[in-house]
């Protein structure tokens, strides 16, 4: 079955690499910043697994990143950051500090759960980690059941057994003059998914006949999983990092409409934003906060694409 899909990755200065275990049921996604970038973070889940977010926030001396990772593993899995960190550095990436000869790569990230049941082997996520940087690339990405994405399912409110596919999702939009925005999902929800457009359900847990059982139905013979959406919105305009926040809270909001329920306490929702500067400063603004309410509008669209897009292609049949 072909659980897979490419997608084109417009905005400038940005790379994108997957990597996943043997069996196919647990990976690392790396994305790596040219030159380093800023990026903040909003947390809404009430079960993250994270590496350094607090000199993420807005009065932190230091918010720039070389690379934001998503993985599988919960808490094992945030030790691809070091192997993402060995990458850029033996690449000539980071910078000193401090006046100190020795370079620095500062890399954030965060985990879903996707552990097996069982006394299962605990793959070696810093190798996972460096090979997703390895082969990280500009352009086109890999979507669907990649990643880490590749052991992700979604609608696990009555239980892993009733869930379905998760997965890598990518979506994009022009931003003129020389700007591009996307945004890079990581779809493990405890929640099913939702077409704002029409209602419909695309995914979630499967019922007698195979179809959707839609959220706030209790089964009380099921165990709800844990589960987590991990999204990036990343731009090639030139932000500060206070507009940048503004975004976050905007996408995050509104990726509520796709994903239902969201934010729930078992689950590690969160959300980056970043911005390469590749693509230049943004248009003069008319009114205060305009560019930051329009991307934030735009990165809601690109969102809910990039998770329609990971159920659908990580679902369809061969």
């Amino acid at each position: 079955m072909v659980r897979r899909g490419r997608a084109t990755v417009g905005v400038q200065g940005v790379r994108i690499g997957h990597a996943e275990d043997p069996t196919r049921s647990t990976g690392v996604t790396a994305v790596l910043f040219d030159g380093g970038a800023p990026v903040v973070v909003d947390v809404r889940g009430g079960a993250s697994a994270t590496y350094d977010l607090a000199s993420l926030s807005l009065d932190s001396t230091f918010g720039r990143r070389w690379a934001i990772f998503f993985s599988g593993g919960s808490l094992f899995g945030l030790d691809a950051a070091a192997g993402i960190r060995d990458r850029i550095l033996e690449t000539g990436g980071g910078r000193s500090v401090f006046r100190n000869p020795h370079r620095i790569a500062p890399v954030s990230g965060a985990a879903l759960f996707d552990l097996p049941p069982g006394n299962t082997r605990i793959p070696d996520y810093r190798s996972l980690g460096y090979e997703a940087a390895r082969s990280a690339a500009p352009g086109v990405l890999h979507t669907g059941k990649v990643g880490a994405g590749a052991g992700a399912l979604v609608g696990k409110y009555h239980g892993r057994d009733a869930a379905m596919q998760g997965g890598i999702g990518w979506a994009g939009r022009s931003l003129g003059r020389r700007g591009h925005l996307g945004a890079l999902v990581a779809l493990n929800a405890v929640g099913a998914v939702r077409d704002p457009a029409n209602g419909r359900w695309i995914a979630g847990a499967r019922g007698a006949g195979g179809r959707i059982v839609p959220p706030g139905r209790p089964r009380s013979s099921s165990r709800p999983g844990l589960g987590t959406t991990l999204t990036l919105i990343v731009t090639d305009w030139a932000l500060d990092r206070p507009a940048m926040q503004r975004i976050a809270i905007i996408a995050h909001a509104g990726l509520g409409g796709a994903v239902v329920p969201f934010q729930s306490a078992t689950d590690g929702d969160l959300l980056f934003v970043a911005s390469t500067g590749s693509g230049g400063a943004p248009p003069s603004e008319e009114r205060m906060g305009a560019t930051a309410d329009r991307l934030g509008s735009l990165a809601v669209a690109c969102a809910v694409e990039a998770v329609l897009g990971a159920a659908r292609i990580s679902n369809r049949k061969a």
